[in-house]
Order: structure tokens, then sequence, then C-alpha cells
């Protein structure tokens, strides 16, 4: 698998969290078998965070894609809003909310923001390669730096 896959990626919005969950698993399943699953939690768990950060911060859903090769996933998602995100200083720990923007970033191995007309698109790359102990190493690792 050396090329990215767009048009098995791409979705139309709007639609929620659990379709784009759905359309990406069966993309790491079909297209990329021998990913571990704590990976594909870990995918998952970004796609969801930038769905719902897309309908909630963002000015809603403008489009989404997906693209698989040999070693990562880049989830890419638009939404109608120019503002950046930010991670939420949190005076309550136990307070729910505010923790998507840091899960990303540090479930990435890179994180990109382009304004584009109507508002950004935040790309997510992860890693999806089988060595053992690859999660395991994004998290040691620590947030993605932005570019």
């Amino acid at each position: 698998m050396n090329t990215t896959d767009t048009e098995y990626g791409r979705l139309q919005p709007p639609f929620s969290a659990a379709t784009a969950r759905a359309h990406v698993r069966e993309l790491l399943l079909a297209r990329a078998p021998d990913t571990l699953p704590v990976t594909i939690d870990d995918v998952l768990l970004v796609v969801t965070e930038l769905i719902t950060n897309a309908h909630r911060h963002g000015g809603g859903l403008t489009a989404f894609d997906a693209c698989l090769t040999d070693d990562t996933i880049t989830i890419s998602v638009t939404d109608a809003s120019p503002d950046l995100p930010r991670a939420v200083p949190h005076s309550r720990p136990l307070a729910p909310g505010g923790f998507g923007w840091s899960l990303i970033r540090r479930l990435s191995r890179h994180v990109a923001i382009t304004p584009v007309a109507t508002g950004k698109t935040i790309e997510a790359v992860i890693d999806t390669g089988t060595r053992t102990g690859l999660a395991e190493e994004r998290r040691q690792r620590g947030p993605a730096g932005l570019h």
C-alpha cells in the first residue's frame, strides 16, 4: 500500500462522529489489517475528537477525509471557523470536557492547521505501523508539534 486512497476515505458532511469512526475502522481493517487494536483505538479517538470539536467549537463540519499510507493515516477535518483550537487549562481536574485537543496532539505524530476560505482544516497524522510498542513510544514522545 504505497499511495493514499482518498476516494475510499472521503465522506460528505454532515455526519456524526460515530459514522466517521465506522468509516475509518472499515478503512483500517480492509487496507491495513495488521494494525494493532490499541492503534485502531487511538485513531478512532482522534477521529471522534476532531469531528466533535468541529461541531462543538468550529461552526460545523464542512469536509472529512482519511488517507492511509504504509505506516500512517492522515485524518483531515475542515470546519467553518477560522479560530484555532486551544487546550483548556484545568483548574478543576475532575470537571468534564476540555481534553480533546490535548488528546489529538498527544496521539498524533504530526498536527497541522491550514486556513481555508471558509474556516480551517486540521490534519492529524497518526502512526499505524505494526511494530511492537508503537503506541507506547507515541505516548512517551508526548504532544505532536504544530507546523
